[in-house]
């Protein structure tokens, strides 16, 4: 097998190290230059910004045999034309960064769709290369999937930058906070989400947060009470 990844950002390096781990013959290309000769293989996968998807899928021409697969949890698997019949979509599902390469994918969760029973064998066994959690899912699911991640990483770690800018003018290093923040994620494998939220918004406590409000610039106080009024509504 051998496989060509179009683009070089965070979802590119990774899947490039997975697979060239796994011993499968793996190539990185840019996704801004030379796709009308971009080299045959046996699958393409398309790593890059949703928003470019359709322009760099329409400039691999040629490959009809291959199969095509992009790895947004957004987008349809209509983005592949007529030109492309053995097409998919290859969903792993982490955080990336090209600075800190998953170094074990084998727990990593891959989401695919594929357009028939042959194409999804095919994605089933790629996925299987390297990841041993592999499921099948809808465009429906994924994009549920996708804001689920948002809401539980994206944000999460907008949090952290903001608790981070908190200390900033103290004593106190942002490692202080590691204990804190591991238990809580580890928390939530034994508790529902729900059922682990502590802190002064669950107890109602009105005079810890206007304490807290009023240390709070004006960007901070609009996150701070946001995220508060929604966990006493949920702890009515």
């Amino acid at each position: 097998m051998n496989i060509i990844i179009i683009g070089k950002g965070n979802v590119a390096t990774n899947l490039h190290y997975a697979f060239t781990k796994k011993g499968v013959a793996c190539q990185m290309v840019s996704s801004r230059e030379g796709l009308d000769e971009v080299p045959q293989a046996n699958v393409y996968i398309y790593a890059v910004k949703d928003e470019a998807l359709a322009e760099v899928v329409a400039q691999v021409k040629d490959k009809e045999k291959a199969l095509h697969l992009h790895t947004s949890g957004t987008m349809p698997i209509t983005v592949f034309g007529a030109d492309k019949p053995h097409a998919g979509i290859f969903y792993p599902f982490q955080t990336f960064s090209k600075a800190r390469v998953i170094e074990d994918f084998s727990t990593v969760p891959v989401f695919f769709e594929a357009r028939g029973i042959d194409d999804i064998s095919a994605v089933y066994s790629l996925a299987l290369t390297i990841t041993s959690h592999v499921y099948e899912a809808s465009q429906h699911d994924r994009e549920r999937l996708h804001v689920a991640g948002v809401y539980a990483c994206n944000f999460t770690n907008l949090m952290y930058t903001m608790a981070a800018e908190l200390l900033k003018n103290t004593h106190i290093p942002f490692s202080a906070l590691l204990p804190l923040i591991d238990e809580t994620a580890a928390k939530i494998h034994a508790l529902a989400p729900a059922d682990a939220q502590t802190g002064p918004a669950r107890r109602n406590d009105e005079n810890v947060m206007n304490h807290h409000l009023a240390l709070l610039n004006d960007e901070q106080r609009v996150v701070y009470s946001i995220l508060s009024e929604a966990i006493k509504k949920r702890n009515r």
